[in-house]
């Protein structure tokens, strides 16, 4: 069984030979991994991760359209944007050559390959910025849902490029959750994101791939509402931010599958040794052999040293095959 088999079988509720391990190690710690490893890459293969978190392809924005509305207007608002021509075309296949690359690369170790591409709220949140998007969220609804709506089309066909090239998932990242609740109402999620979201996750499970979901924070009041979308998998699912471990074995774990387990807000980089091993093995306790790929629950943080991420996944190495 190779990784991609594995971490399918995982997200289905399968059988498989062990747990799958991945972690998000690369975006603060690069250099210090490179230095102790050779590269990011030969720590990947040291620990055999059995996925790959692959960015890149066109951005949704045309940066010169949004400079130019940012010059000429005091204030940029959802009813300007919606009737500028600020999006780029998706459908160019020169700007998809990282993606290929990255997943051409990983496929020859055999792991399964997801691409990340921005939801909603956190994608106009470069456009806006967050305070001023929750502003309009109330303000200007009818003009959001229809920039989200055009969102949706442009990430279709994002979704359809990476898709050809041999992505397994299609990941969305949309930051919809503050430390202990949502960062906006549930009635707003389910009238503007709901439906926006379900045309391009339906979209792609008819293409054949999974689906999963990247918000950060206390999401719990629509966590119904995830299921409803028909995500495949949910990261992090955030113990420490009022995301209890047990109601989503008692209540989603046959709806889908969750990514995580390994906090970096309150395990790796800030434990003593004895204590992160203790969490690590609680952790496994709990969600081993379960609908659950056992990664960190964001990136690994700059204070994070290498000989704590080292004793962290020996750890975790271990007690994936156990």
């Amino acid at each position: 069984m190779n990784s991609t088999e594995r971490v399918k079988r995982t997200i289905l509720g399968l059988e498989t030979d062990r747990q799958p391990i991945y972690g998000w190690v690369s975006a603060n710690l690069s250099d210090e991994i490179s230095a102790a490893y050779g590269s990011v890459a030969n720590f990947e293969d040291r620990y055999e991760f059995d996925c790959a978190h692959i960015f890149g392809g066109p951005g949704a924005f045309k940066k010169e359209v949004l400079n130019q509305l940012r010059a000429e207007n005091e204030e940029v608002t959802p009813d300007i944007v919606l009737e500028s021509d600020i999006f780029t075309s998706p459908d160019i296949d020169a700007t998809y050559k990282n993606i290929e690359n990255a997943i051409a690369f990983h496929k020859q170790r055999g792991r399964f390959c997801y691409v990340q591409t921005p939801g909603f709220f956190e994608q106009f949140n470069s456009v806006f910025g967050i305070e001023n998007q929750l502003l309009y969220l109330a303000m200007y609804p009818d003009e959001l849902y229809e920039l989200y709506k055009k969102q949706a089309e442009w990430t279709k066909v994002f979704a359809d490029k990476c898709i050809s090239l041999g992505a397994d998932m299609v990941h969305f990242s949309d930051d919809w959750g503050a430390q202990n609740d949502m960062m906006f109402s549930p009635s707003m999620w389910k009238e503007l994101i709901y439906p926006n979201m379900k045309t391009v996750i339906d979209h792609v499970h008819e293409k054949g791939v999974f689906a999963s979901l990247h918000s950060d924070g206390c999401v719990m009041k629509v966590a119904d509402g995830i299921a409803e979308l028909g995500y495949d998998v949910v990261h992090p699912w955030q113990e420490n931010a009022g995301m209890s471990y047990d109601v989503y074995l008692d209540k989603y774990s046959d709806r889908f599958a969750i990514l995580g387990g390994v906090c970096v807000q309150s395990a790796i980089g800030l434990l003593p040794k004895d204590k992160l091993e203790a969490e690590i093995r609680r952790v496994f306790e709990k969600l081993r052999g379960k609908r659950w790929i056992c990664c960190t629950t964001h990136y690994v943080q700059k204070h994070c040293s290498i000989e704590d991420l080292a004793f962290a996944y020996d750890l975790i190495y271990e007690l994936a095959r156990a």
